[in-house]
């Protein structure tokens, strides 16, 4: 059974999404404070949590910032309907995702299992199949979901390490945002949306650039990414 934490001040909507979420077959802890929810999250083990922006004490984004420092717990962001900023600066601090409010309880349990999917500890058979990418000083292991840059983990975010799979296993093609978005978020992209483009953002700042000095990833403005291809 899947270990949720959801963080909202809003106890009438936590009552809601508990009663929705256990019954769709998940556990969930509610946490109504930044604080509690920062602690909780630290010091507990969770599978995803689901974190509002307007939380008093700690508001989303310094519990971001403070679970980012220790941990790579996959995390939901809960956000105002139209509100375009607080997804980027959600994204940037290293969100897996965002859902704005109000949100359907059905959408939000099918984005919840999405991102369950991808980082779930035992392994289908297809993903067993998943070949490791070895590129210049870049290894990247799908079966133990691992990077290593000069043979130093860095630490992704279970959507980082998505897309950064995809675009390394097709160095050298181009890959648009939709087929990113699709295979990484499990959701159609929207109008405007720079779900994509702030991911890939906090992979080059994590990565650097490549032996040459030369950006690893190249954008194909309005279309996609390229991994780029190392010259044998």
């Amino acid at each position: 059974m899947p270990k949720l934490l959801l963080a909202d001040d809003d106890t009438e909507l936590c009552q809601l999404l508990h009663e929705y979420l256990t019954q769709e077959g998940f556990e969930v802890a509610l946490a109504h404070d930044g604080a509690t929810a920062a602690k909780l999250i630290l010091d507990h083990s969770f599978d995803l949590m689901v974190l509002d922006v307007m939380l008093p004490n700690l508001n989303g984004f310094d519990v971001l910032k403070t679970v980012r420092k220790e941990s790579q717990v996959p995390i939901l962001m809960l956000t105002a309907r139209g509100d375009e900023i607080d997804r980027i600066v959600g994204l940037e601090l290293g969100a897996d995702d965002y859902i704005a409010k109000p949100c359907n309880p059905r959408e939000l349990t099918a984005r919840i299992r999405t991102i369950l999917r991808r980082t779930e500890n035992v392994y289908s058979t297809k993903h067993k199949k998943l070949q490791s990418v070895h590129l210049g000083d870049v290894y990247i292991n799908p079966a133990s979901r691992e990077v290593l840059l000069n043979n130093e983990v860095v630490k992704l975010t279970a959507t980082e390490f998505d897309i950064l799979y995809l675009l390394m296993s097709n160095a050298g093609t181009l890959v648009s945002r939709d087929d990113l978005s699709e295979g990484c978020l499990g959701r159609t992209l929207e109008a405007y949306d720079r779900s994509i483009d702030m991911h890939i953002s906090n992979l080059r700042r994590k990565l650097g650039p490549d032996t040459k000095g030369d950006e690893r990833i190249k954008t194909v403005r309005g279309v996609g990414y390229q991994y780029v291809a190392l010259d044998s």
